[in-house]
């Protein structure tokens, strides 16, 4: 058994009293004596790996579908929609509005589900037929409706995939996994920009539609197509029987979970209330505070929704700014698999998230400080960098609510909506009014990145404190080291 921390109760309470349940040797009971572990472990992980990578590219579809009006403004979406003042922002913000309203029952809902691949991929294809129907909107108030709409059914994708990589995956396996996850964002980002850039270039005109009329279509088009195939591709969860697995790496998958739990109720498998997970989840303060920390480093990531737009400010064509969009995100996307992983094998997650924050700061600073092209390319590069942080903070939730799969979803899907208002709010960070340098913008998410931080710290503290308390009972008791939780 790893010695990696797992985390307790919230009263800090001894793992002695929440610890599975063990052979007559001292050792936990494993179904699979008779086979070689290590290799059908490594089967089982390169296996559900290749299923991961296509959730990566569902989570691409995901950010494409919600950041594309970002490009469509470059291309007469505004004007031919006849918005004035602050009307973009609050079609961005909108969006996440929707999300507010789905994001925890959809997760209770998918705790219950023996094929989340199916909920999954019908979300899917729900969002995408309406992200299609934006191309045909005449005016603000159907592209208002629609936006909201999109948002509500995308809610249950991002939440949904972070809890079922929590049923295969082991804490000290998460971080690098999560991370992997997450930087479909970045790629997003990246080549996503790239994609909008061609279609916005190639099919402006065509059959008599403009360019970001055809962005919205196309891009719809190719998630329903993904959709399709993720019914086929997406992971189940362990105890759902899976044709790509053999019956000992079935047998394997569903014990490692077992060895995750802490609680002694949910390793018997005594039947949970459909309720208890919410009503624990809500009770925990823990899960305020992490809500509240995570909207802040949302809210600081918020310029990522604009990064086309603080592209443009360095004085280039609509075209060159998109493709400009990419680089930043690319190395962004490389650092995070860095961070993440050293992230795993060290048991840190606090400066894993202090420093990309950091780093992200020093961006804002730098374009802050001057307009030249050179130093604000530079600034959107450190920017980049930041996103990570939001992974390893999503990681570092699941370590901590790992007591029951119920609390777990509950908790991911709670914490996740409290986030979403970040970014429904600094959908207003960024007023057209306050180009081309975006000072008070950048000043604002600077705020953001330091109180995050500074409620991390007080988090790694306390946690720090209930590591304390166990291994002084420990040593009270003369008991051998337990597990911690991870700081």
């Amino acid at each position: 058994m790893s010695n990696l921390p797992l985390l307790g109760s919230v009263d800090c309470s001894s793992r002695y009293d929440a610890a599975p349940s063990r052979s007559s040797d001292g050792g936990l009971a494993f179904p699979l004596d008779d086979i070689d572990r290590p290799i059908v472990e490594k089967r089982l992980l390169r296996k559900l790996d290749l299923r991961v990578a296509f959730l990566v590219l569902v989570y691409i579809m995901n950010i494409m579908d919600r950041t594309n009006i970002a490009a469509a403004r470059l291309r007469g979406f505004e004007e031919d929609l006849g918005m004035t003042g602050n009307q973009f922002n609050t079609l961005t913000s909108i969006f996440f509005v929707g999300y507010l309203f789905t994001q925890a029952p959809s997760n209770m809902i998918l705790h219950h589900m023996k094929r989340p691949s199916l909920y999954l991929s019908g979300c899917m294809v729900t969002w995408a037929a309406i992200t299609m129907c934006m191309s045909a909107v005449q005016t603000y108030h159907a592209a208002l409706m629609l936006r909201f709409f999109i948002g509500f059914v995308e809610a249950a994708f991002f939440p949904g995939a972070i809890f079922l990589l929590s049923r295969w995956y082991k804490r000290n396996e998460l971080g690098l996994r999560t991370a992997f996850l997450f930087c479909g964002t970045s790629i997003s980002y990246a080549f996503g920009a790239l994609i909008a850039s061609g279609i916005l270039a190639s099919l402006d005109g065509v059959l008599g539609f403009t360019a970001w009329r055809w962005l919205f279509f196309v891009e719809g088009a190719l998630t329903v197509a993904t959709a399709v195939c993720a019914i086929w591709i997406l992971p189940d969860f362990p105890s759902t029987p899976s044709i790509w697995l053999s019956p000992d790496e079935q047998i394997l998958a569903k014990q490692r979970m077992k060895e995750e739990v802490v609680t002694r109720i949910e390793y018997e498998g005594k039947p949970e209330e459909n309720s208890s997970g919410l009503a624990e989840a809500l009770m925990d303060w823990r899960v305020w505070w992490l809500g509240v920390a995570l909207n802040l480093i949302v809210a600081s990531l918020s310029f990522s929704n604009f990064f086309p737009t603080l592209s443009a400010t360095m004085g280039y064509s609509a075209t060159t700014s998109l493709f400009l969009c990419a680089p930043p995100w690319i190395l962004g996307t490389a650092t995070s698999f860095v961070v993440a992983r050293h992230s795993d094998v060290t048991g840190d997650r606090f400066w894993h998230i202090s420093g990309p924050l950091l780093v992200g700061i020093a961006g804002f600073i730098i374009a802050i400080s001057t307009m030249n092209t050179g130093m604000r390319y530079l600034s959107l590069f450190l920017m980049a960098q930041s996103s990570i942080a939001y992974a390893v903070a999503l990681t570092w939730v699941m370590n901590t609510f790992s007591q029951s799969q119920s609390k777990r979803a509950a908790a991911i899907a709670l914490i996740n909506t409290m986030a979403s208002v970040g970014n429904a709010t600094s959908s207003y960070f960024w007023p057209s009014s306050w180009g081309p340098s975006y000072v008070n913008s950048c000043l604002i998410c600077i705020l953001t990145s330091v109180v995050s931080i500074a409620m991390f710290w007080v988090f790694r503290e306390h946690l720090s404190r209930c590591n304390e308390a166990t291994e002084a009972e420990e040593q009270v008791l003369g008991l051998p080291e337990g597990f911690r939780y991870l700081l």
